[in-house]
């Protein structure tokens, strides 16, 4: 085994996941394919495979357990990834739960374009791309809209939430958990806080979090 696929068997157990040979690979190979195309597609500021293991594949794999929590791991669900870039973490999200189909949204066409061989080369057939800006994409099918350091939570619920279904959720990874960025929210849109998670990230010092957003008048 190499060093990364050792931690990288050590972080998801830290993380509640277990995560199977293939899996393992397939994060491993999206690494690799991340350091090699990251100047065409200009997928990232980070150079470094230790780096990016850490502050992209961990940080997104801390999510994974949550998620499946809420979803189910095996269930389908339908799950947008908005503001993609390079596929964090709809990429880690479509290796984790092959049960769910994922829709990897970005405005930058490379990076799409990056999305959709990454899907070819890792044989995920639950994982797809689509080159359009959120306010534009027609369709409410979604069970989970996921964004990650995308927008304030008042834009990114009136940009991306006519997608989600009637029970569906809005969830933002984000580094910190604003009382004030909230009550905006709850202000300016049709969305409120449903839920606020903590997030531990393997080997990152730094506070990360998940906040749920359901829709107003669905009770609880």
């Amino acid at each position: 085994m190499s060093s990364f696929d050792i931690r990288l068997t050590k972080a998801a157990e830290k993380m509640g996941l277990v995560l199977d040979d293939k899996q393992k690979q397939s994060i491993l190979l999206y690494l690799e394919l991340i350091q090699k195309w990251n100047k065409t597609y200009n997928i990232t500021a980070i150079k470094e495979a230790e780096q990016i293991l850490v502050q992209h594949l961990f940080d997104s794999l801390s999510v994974i357990a949550l998620l499946q929590q809420q979803v189910g791991a095996n269930k389908a669900a339908v799950v947008l990834d908005v503001g993609s870039g390079g596929g964090l973490p709809g990429v880690i999200i479509a290796i984790c739960c092959p049960h769910w189909h994922v829709i990897c949204i970005d405005a930058v066409e490379k990076k799409t374009s990056f999305i959709t061989m990454v899907a070819g080369r890792l044989g995920l057939k639950n994982l797809s791309s689509k080159h359009c800006r959120i306010e534009d994409y027609a369709s409410d099918e979604a069970d989970l809209v996921v964004s990650r350091a995308f927008a304030s939570l008042s834009d990114f619920a009136n940009w991306s939430g006519h997608t989600v279904k009637k029970n569906g959720h809005l969830v933002a990874m984000k580094g910190h958990y604003y009382p004030d960025e909230i009550a905006e929210l709850e202000k300016t849109s049709d969305w409120l806080l449903d839920l606020w998670q903590a997030l531990e990230v393997v080997d990152m010092d730094a506070e990360r979090c998940l906040i749920w957003l359901k829709r107003k008048g669905l009770g609880d």
